[in-house]
Parts: structure tokens; sequence; C-alpha cells
């Protein structure tokens, strides 16, 4: 079965490609870098297509005829929408790995146009979002009358990729968010912080604008929603007086510098880290008098990324999809997370 892979020279997409041989699929690279592509289907003997997102009409001429497009190009505030509608325009499946919550609320605003053409855009299909939408979906199904929503995450071993980087020197001097009274709210970086419980350990935590303040709002319709993960205290107080220098951040000579920085020094995980690190997310929804909670184990952030975004790929192909903006659990349900191996989740009490 063949998709197309766009960005496929990334850190995360090349653990893709290894997956998808793996598993008996056989993508089309696809990306801007002429070099980097040329070399990436000469090594894995693929074919490949180079094109950049400038031209809608050139980019709907190279997907002509392929059935699904996963996107591993970030930052996907850049790429995901001119390819999420060349992918309607073409009737063209649309998959990304995206945590952006703009470009999830951008994406969803296609909804109508991608349920008309008979696709599915499915942004999120890695870490970002799967555990921690089925996680969110696991929990309203415990308590259907939720009105909040926490979940955090942490990792144990592992590390950061090239392309994560630049998507949070891209998100310089931006402000964090939450969901309250299911509406998107503005609110300082690491606003709230606290101690949370993982079972075998226990983690500082601080919210972040994560992606569920878009797709589990989406999936559960839960009003108020906040996502944590762990910071050490002093960043926590560092990011409290953010606000401050956001209009410096937002420079486009610090932005240069930051991504500078990037370029030379980050690359991703490696193998043994991927295999061994360890993923935990924790999530608790109160109705205002009682609450349920639960606990969520899987793999390391970037390896879960490779399997879950395949692991979609082949369920799309073998015509298992509903047309338009959808997240992972809407489709699959919460269970999705139990089919990709490591995984479990179970109900806590505290």
């Amino acid at each position: 079965m063949q998709y197309l892979l766009y960005g496929a020279n990334g850190y995360t997409a090349q653990l893709i490609i290894k997956e998808s041989l793996k598993q008996g699929l056989q993508p089309i690279l696809a990306g801007r870098n002429s070099a980097k592509i040329e070399a990436l289907g000469k090594e894995y003997e693929l074919p490949y297509r180079i094109f950049d997102l400038d031209d809608p009409s050139n980019i709907e001429k190279q997907l002509q005829g392929i059935n699904l497009c996963l996107n591993a190009a970030g930052p996907f505030s850049k790429t995901a929408l001119p390819l999420a509608k060349a992918c309607i325009a073409t009737q063209t499946h649309y998959l990304d790995i995206t945590g952006e919550v703009d470009v999830f609320e951008q994406v969803k605003a296609l909804h109508s146009n991608a349920e008309k053409a008979g696709v599915m855009l499915m942004p999120g299909v890695g870490f970002d979002v799967i555990p921690s939408d089925c996680l969110a979906n696991f929990l309203k199904e415990k308590m259907p009358d939720a009105q909040s929503l926490e979940l955090a995450f942490t990792m144990v071993g592992g590390g950061i990729s090239h392309g994560t980087a630049s998507t949070m020197v891209s998100q310089l001097g931006e402000r964090g968010l939450v969901r309250e009274n299911g509406k998107l709210k503005k609110v300082g970086l690491a606003h709230k912080s606290k101690r949370i419980n993982f079972g075998d350990f226990t983690r500082t935590m601080a919210t972040i604008p994560w992606g569920d303040i878009s797709t589990a709002y989406t999936s559960t319709q839960i009003p108020n929603i906040e996502v944590y993960t762990n910071m050490p205290k002093r960043v926590i107080q560092l990011m409290k007086f953010q606000g401050l220098f956001n209009p410096i951040l937002r420079t486009g000579l610090v932005k240069k510098l930051g991504q500078k920085w990037v370029d030379k020094n980050l690359y991703g995980p490696n193998e043994q880290q991927n295999q061994k690190g360890k993923s935990y997310l924790y999530g608790k929804a109160s109705n205002g008098s009682q609450s349920k909670s639960a606990i969520l184990s899987c793999a390391e952030g970037y390896w879960l990324t490779a399997l879950g975004s395949i692991h979609i790929t082949k369920k799309v192909l073998q015509g298992d999809f509903k047309p338009g903006y959808q997240t992972p659990a809407m489709v699959y349900g919460w269970q999705l997370i139990l089919e990709l191996e490591g995984s479990e989740i179970k109900e806590i009490t505290i």
C-alpha cells in the first residue's frame, strides 16, 4: 500500500519510513529539499517527489492519484493548511503529526469541505495527540457529565528532535492557552503549577498550550481543559515573567538566532532512547462534586509517533475512516492506544 509522506527528511519522518517498510507500506517520499529527498529515495529505494508549498495548483498536481498524505513537515503552522486544502481538492486523506492548537483549529474549520469531498482530515496522529485524546475519552466514558479535565504528560528517557525544537522557536513570545467554558482563553505560560503523582514517581508540572486544548474539547465536549507537563521550579518561575520579554522573543532576530542554535545542536533521540524511553500521562475528569482519574503509560514520544501514524495510515488505506475533521479517539475509540505496543491505561483512586 502506498501513500505520500511529506517532510520525509525530518527526524520523525525517518522513523516513520522505517516503520512503514517494516509493516509493508511503500511511502512516496516528498519534501522541498531536493538533495535530501533524492538521497533518501535512493537509500530506501523508494519513489520521491520534490515540491514546496508555495503554489496551490502545483501541490494539487503532486497529490493527484494519491489516496493519503501524511505530513511530517513542521512547523505545521506553515505546512498544514496548504496541504490540507490541496488534499480536499484532490480527494486525498490528510494526516499529520502536529501538536499546535492553532493548526488543529484551522484544519477543523475545513470540516464541511472535507466531508463533502469524502476525505478525512486528522491532524495529530502521533504522540500529539493519540495517547492524550484516548485518555480524555476514557475519562469521559467514566464520567459522562464531566465539566473539567486535567491532562499531564512526562517522559522517562528520550530527548527532543530538531523539528520539535524548531516549532518551539517559531512559537517564542506566544502566550499559553486553556479551554474555559468552551472557549479558548489566552493565559500566561506556566500560569498554574502542581505536583502530580504518576504512580511510581511524582513530578512538578506546569500548564502549557498543548494540542488537547483543542482536540480533547472536540472529542469530549468537556468545557474546561488544562494540560500540564513537567518543568523545574526555576523554569516555572522564569516563565511567569515571560510576558515582560514577549515583544523581544517575537522578533525575527531572536527567532533566527534560536533556529541557528537548533540547527547546530539538535537532531533527536538515538535508537536506544526510542526503544527504552517511556511516556506517562495522567488525567482527571471532574463534574464539580466527584472526579475520575487514570494513568496511561506508552512508548517514548517519537517512537509512538512512528507507530501511531502508521497504524492510522493503514486503517485509512484499508477504508477505515470517517469523512471530515476528526481526532484519533473520535473515529477509533479510546481503545486505539491499546493497539499500540507497550501501552497500558488504568483508573486510579486519589
